[in-house]
């Protein structure tokens, strides 16, 4: 499901300015590290708070076990954003995120891509009932 979201989510559209900026800068092809640390730089100079490779660890019903994942960048307790730049992204890196809003419980989610041919963002929200809802797609 789609949903307008008529500007009622304005950070969706900043975060998204921002990668557009580096975007511009860099282009596509680097490491996804590189955009990373850009985002962890711009962002906060927009007043987000950031945090970088989030560990999330993985249980098995009440026992941590013995592995991680880590989500790339998750602003202000509640954005989830991960990180690709590759030439394409598919339903493989959408369950990546959606996984971790689940996990987490975090309501909102954001895939940037920094493709060779142009930057893909797109938005998602975890309903209160478990589902996720695609918000926008954006491409430049």
């Amino acid at each position: 499901m789609i949903i307008d979201i008529d500007g009622r989510y304005p950070f969706f559209h900043e975060i998204t300015g921002v990668a557009m900026e580096i975007h511009s800068q860099f282009h596509g092809g680097l490491l996804e590290s590189a955009y990373e640390a850009a985002l962890a730089y711009l962002l906060p100079q927009k007043g987000y708070l950031v945090e970088r490779q989030v560990y999330l660890p993985i249980y098995w019903k009440d026992v941590k076990l013995d592995q991680n994942y880590r989500m790339d960048l998750v602003v202000n307790k509640d954005i989830i954003i991960e990180l690709k730049s590759a030439k394409y992204h598919g339903n493989s890196e959408r369950r990546q995120l959606w996984n971790y809003m689940n996990i987490t419980h975090l309501k909102y989610g954001m895939l940037i891509n920094f493709a060779p041919d142009g930057l893909y963002s797109e938005w998602y929200i975890r309903q209160e009932n478990g589902t996720i809802d695609k918000v926008k797609y954006y491409q430049k």
